[in-house]
């Protein structure tokens, strides 16, 4: 068994709970819809699930990737393929068979860590959430994708709870939002990739 420094641990736990937030697979033939120009930050519905607002720790991050909406959406819900983008999955499990839904469940393996990911709304083409406990700390991530006239502005946003958390806000707060910036930077790379074959 491995022995984790403090640090070591804040990290591992750190990139496990980003990890076990993450998206599922759809596998469906559905095109996404077409959606106007939202800017990030615009009030969602009210049914549409929401970080934890008054959580220690929150991340929001943008990038704007130019390709097309189908090919990102495809490759950020494609979890099985995540290793293969991803520096930190080792692997990805999809529990749920079919068309993905709320209730689906994948299994991770990063930094060590094993990890539940509990899908909680799929919005095709427009919104994907999801989160779940790992390691004492409750995520709740959620991604949106909007069309504008330069490609797909693809926004990020987790929140996390519990008292891993509340113990070690400054670390795990810098590793969430090392963890996200990478996550969507590694995304922009792969979809741009895919496009310009």
């Amino acid at each position: 068994m491995r022995i984790l420094t403090a640090t070591k641990l804040a990290t591992a736990t750190a990139g496990a709970v980003l990890l076990a937030t993450g998206t599922a697979h759809a596998l469906d033939n559905d095109e996404p819809t077409p959606a106007t120009t939202i800017a990030a930050g615009t009030a969602a519905h009210t049914d549409d699930v929401q970080i934890d607002a008054s959580a220690p720790v929150i991340t929001r991050d943008n990038i704007l990737i130019h390709a097309p909406l189908q090919t990102i959406w495809k490759i950020q819900t494609d979890v099985e393929n995540w290793p293969t983008w991803q520096p930190n999955v080792e692997t990805v499990v999809k529990d749920t068979p079919g068309r993905l839904r709320p209730g689906s469940v994948f299994r991770w393996s990063t930094e060590g860590l094993n990890i539940t990911s509990t899908v909680k709304q799929v919005d095709y083409g427009k919104r994907l959430a999801w989160g779940g406990p790992a390691q004492g700390i409750t995520a709740v991530h959620v991604w949106t994708f909007t069309p504008t006239s330069g490609g797909v502005l693809v926004h990020t946003e987790e929140s996390w709870t519990g008292d891993p958390v509340n113990a070690n806000q400054a670390a795990l707060q810098a590793a969430l939002d090392n963890s996200l910036h990478n996550w969507i930077n590694n995304l922009k790379h792969q979809a741009e990739s895919q496009a310009s074959k």
